[in-house]
């Protein structure tokens, strides 16, 4: 993994076609700009992640979401 200290407004550039700019800092929080090719997925780890669980659960059958409807 690569660390890199970054000021508001300075940027790194991936690959030659991404670029990620510091917007904001305050609080512990960081707000990037990301400017990439319409052909590259940019997603937030979590969503990556519930993105996986969503499919590991429709390949197995199981919708937790049924588990609590009552049939009278």
């Amino acid at each position: 993994m690569l660390v890199l200290s970054r000021k508001c407004g300075e940027e790194i550039v991936i690959d030659g076609n991404i670029r990620v700019q510091v917007i904001q800092s305050s609080g512990g929080r960081v707000r990037l700009g990301i400017t990439a090719p319409g052909d590259v997925s940019i997603k937030r780890s979590e969503i990556l992640l519930q993105d996986a669980e969503q499919e590991r659960m429709s390949v197995s059958g199981h919708h937790p979401e049924r588990a609590s409807l009552e049939f009278v």
